[in-house]
């Protein structure tokens, strides 16, 4: 506990890392304050009522969960950072796969401030689609009853324009946490919003078992405890990797020496994130909207689809985020690529031939670790269907896994390692025995 208080002092004794913590806490604060305040044209009390009646699920439930409930509360911030995620998740793609894209993203700073840029530009008609689509979902009824009657005439107009100004704004605040605060500013604001959640979610579960009585409290308890275990499997799969060993060829120029250093080139176990799991649960999203036809099969397709605790649901569920990871795993991850640059410095792997055998062979390790890291993705997208139908409430379920979880743990390790870098820059000891968070890739630079 001693050594813990003084890694805190030594942490806000560096006067840079303290003033990067205060802005990033007040760019944070200024979000939720934003994400409070109800749309013009909205009766306030009317629209917490039907939130409250309302379900959200599918793809509405992962907005509502990332705007930190200011989707369901028709805030002026309720599109959050989604549009931008989707953009950036577009622009990403579309490098990999289109080759002029690819030649500006290798011309350097110069070619990233482009992709920006353009990001910046495919956030504003994104939104724009996407505020249209609210407006009629505030429209539907149960959240039409909240909407002024005088001021229909100009709501949709005044809506599109406030959560587009919204969205940028959000964008604004994610990339002045990047550049003045702590951490991925995306990321942070997307952790945020799940976290705010948080003490709700634990309130409405304690008070269930609570009332239920029969030893609720210590049901409760255990709850708490796979919970904490959970998160620390989850530790052990973002931080994962498998180590290939590289040498360096011994270079004399003059009379110095240079290479012949062994290293390692770290090979991720989860190299696509929580991108599998958001794909997935978009793609299962989309058999419900048969609900909106005449089929008579549809209620049962609905039944299936809108039920995260359904046998059917999991199964393909799972299945889904597997495919997903290794497809996505294989857009990102290029062996070939890799392969050519060892090869350009001098490095080879031990026992293996440079060029096309290095890369089938870093390759077949990726194969080879891909697929228990997807198989236990899978795993944790389903939890929260499996605490369902252990009695855990729908709010607190959704932290047993899925999407909030591994946000959460993800933006906290790649926050920690940004603290432990300063604070072992200046010789302090680190947050970590071992004195080292290993770094990871961020949720949601262009990935969440």
């Amino acid at each position: 506990m001693k050594k813990l208080v003084q890694t805190f002092r030594n942490i806000w004794t560096i006067e840079e890392l303290r003033n990067k913590i205060i802005v990033t806490l007040a760019l944070v604060l200024t979000y939720r304050f934003g994400t409070h305040i109800v749309l013009p044209g909205i009766d306030p009390n009317k629209i917490e009522a039907a939130a409250n009646s309302a379900k959200s699920n599918g793809l509405l439930g992962i907005f509502d969960m990332f705007a930190g409930g200011a989707f369901s509360q028709a805030s002026i911030l309720a599109l959050g950072i989604m549009p931008y995620i989707s953009a950036s998740i577009f622009m990403q793609l579309m490098t990999i796969l289109v080759p002029q894209l690819q030649k500006v993203q290798k011309e350097g700073e110069s070619g990233r401030k482009k992709i920006n840029q353009w990001t910046r530009y495919l956030t504003v008609i994104v939104t724009l689609f996407q505020a249209g689509a609210y407006v009629a979902y505030l429209n539907s009824p149960g959240y039409a009853e909240a909407i002024l009657p005088a001021y229909k005439p100009f709501f949709w107009f005044s809506t599109v324009v406030t959560l587009t100004a919204g969205t940028l704004f959000v964008m604004w605040l994610g990339e002045r946490i990047q550049d003045k605060g702590l951490g991925n500013g995306t990321s942070i604001i997307i952790m945020v919003g799940i976290l705010a959640r948080l003490p709700q979610s634990i309130i409405q579960e304690f008070g269930a078992k609570g009332v239920s009585g029969g030893g609720g409290l210590l049901i409760f308890l255990i709850e708490i405890a796979i919970l904490v275990s959970i998160i620390m499997g989850l530790i052990i799969l973002v931080q994962g990797v498998r180590k290939i060993p590289v040498n360096y060829a011994k270079q004399i120029i003059g009379s110095r020496q240079f290479g012949g250093a062994r290293q390692f080139l770290p090979v991720k176990v989860n190299s696509a994130g929580v991108m599998p799991i958001i794909f997935a649960q978009a793609i299962m999203f989309l058999p419900t909207l048969v609900s909106f036809t005449n089929l008579d099969s549809a209620s049962g397709i609905v039944k299936i689809f809108n039920d995260h605790s359904n046998a059917w649901y999991m199964l393909i569920y799972s299945v889904m985020v597997i495919g997903f990871t290794f497809l996505y795993t294989a857009l990102i991850f290029n062996p070939k690529q890799i392969a050519e640059d060892l090869k350009r410095n001098n490095g080879f792997v031990p026992g293996v031939k440079p060029g096309q055998p290095t890369a089938d062979y870093i390759g077949a390790i990726m194969d080879k670790i891909t697929l228990p890291g997807a198989i236990f993705l899978a795993l944790v997208g389903i939890l929260p269907g499996f605490a369902q139908r252990l009695g855990v409430t729908q709010g607190f379920s959704t932290f047993f896994g899925g999407t909030s979880l591994l946000i959460m743990v993800g933006v906290v390790l790649d926050t920690l390692q940004q603290i432990e870098t300063y604070l072992l820059m200046r010789q302090y000891d680190g947050l970590m025995n071992s004195g080292r968070v290993q770094g990871r890739q961020g949720v949601t630079s262009t990935t969440i």
